[in-house]
């Protein structure tokens, strides 16, 4: 069994969760497998990914979890603890199929409970490809200890971001407590819930592209990331502060991030695009709305690596505090091609509705626009973006 805790998963599921079941409890969504790197899946996976995927209704919040949560996450009101004690993983919600070394997966059903189905499937999905494939990892310590010290020596403030597309659990579990061995104060945490009760460390995360993705459908896009900030503060009023800037565009985000939200998150998150170009116009922004940039933050977190940290670092300069999430990079560096893929929320279904409706991320990078193509148009065109 791959998945062996409840809690191995990415705080920003959880937290996403909470949010979801307090403004929209009855929304219904889709979530579907993109293989963005064409990768040819071996006969049989699908086979095996259901037998995964079965195992997983047995899980459940074990009490140290529970202790743990309540102690780090003062975030969650007691009742959405409870709502996780009694919560269990529903089978069914998935659906798999495979055509030769095609891999379809999908996952269908109320928007609060199978929000939690994408980080474990997606490291399923990339451990058992690799033991199905008989690939091994090499002598990968030596180069996480280098990568630790390195980025302890230029004083990154990092986080552990690698569950999805880990080479296996243990690689991960691995690698988290080389950080945490060789990076002293300079580690921040890590988003797996379960590996930062392990090494004593604060569970990282906000909310994902879904919010917003789920507000652009519901809302329409030009009101989408003023009404996913609006509802992400009625339910965690200030706490959680770090605001995902590229669902439509970072160009689109700063239109909506006005004085009151520039004020109130502690800062931003660049995830596409070119971090030089973004840290400029994050600059910009907050000296036009009068904050002073040095008493907010950016957590850098796409696809970095130690030059392209290093490279970040020496330009920010101190102007800005600078944190970073780094994933692949530390949890599957271990001499094998990761798998280049994502899981997307691709329909929302709001209360009431008697149909789903498409849901779109644009990204700050066009290879990174995912859903429907007439209703990405749609979306650039009613956003006014170029």
């Amino acid at each position: 069994m791959i998945i062996r805790d409840f809690i191995d998963n990415d705080l920003y599921k959880f937290t996403t969760m909470n949010a979801i079941q307090k403004v929209f409890p009855e929304a219904e969504v889709k979530y579907k497998f993109i293989n963005r790197g064409k990768t040819a899946f071996p006969v049989g996976f699908a086979e095996a990914l259901r037998a995964e995927v079965n195992a997983m209704k047995d899980l459940y919040l074990t009490k140290e979890a529970e202790n743990y949560i309540r102690s780090k996450c003062y975030y969650f009101e007691p009742v959405f603890i409870d709502l996780l004690k009694g919560y269990r993983y529903n089978p069914e919600e998935v659906i798999i199929h495979q055509n030769g070394g095609e891999l379809d997966v999908e996952v269908d059903g109320l928007w609060y409970r199978t929000v939690l189905w994408e980080v474990p499937l997606m490291a399923i999905i990339s451990e058992l490809y690799f033991k199905m494939t008989g690939q091994v990892p090499d002598n990968y310590e030596p180069r996480a200890i280098a990568k630790a010290k390195e980025l302890a020596n230029i004083q990154a403030k990092i986080s552990e971001f690698g569950t999805r597309r880990r080479f296996s659990f243990d690689v991960q579990d691995r690698v988290v407590g080389i950080l945490k061995e060789y990076m002293g104060n300079f580690l921040n945490g890590s988003s797996n819930v379960f590996l930062a009760m392990k090494y004593n460390l604060l569970p990282m995360g906000t909310h994902p592209h879904e919010w917003f993705m789920y507000h652009g459908a519901h809302y329409g896009y030009r009101i989408a990331n003023e009404m996913a900030l609006e509802n992400w503060i009625k339910v965690y009023h200030g706490d959680l502060g770090i605001a995902l800037t590229d669902t439509y565009t970072t160009q689109n985000f700063f239109q909506s991030f006005n004085t009151v939200y520039s004020k109130l998150f502690d800062g931003v998150r660049w995830d596409s695009g070119d971090p030089i170009e973004f840290t400029d116009k994050t600059l910009a922004h907050y000296h036009a709305k009068r904050i002073d940039p040095k008493s907010k933050t950016i957590v850098y977190s796409d696809a970095l690596d130690l030059d392209k940290v290093k490279e970040i670092k020496k330009y920010v300069n101190g102007r800005i505090n600078d944190a970073y999430g780094i994933g692949t990079y530390l949890t599957n560096d271990v001499g094998v091609k990761p798998l280049n893929m994502v899981i997307k929320v691709i329909a929302a279904k709001p209360a009431g509705y008697s149909t789903s409706i498409p849901t779109v991320k644009l990204s700050d990078h066009n290879g990174k626009h995912t859903g429907d193509t007439n209703e990405i148009e749609l979306c650039i065109k009613m956003i006014g973006i170029h």
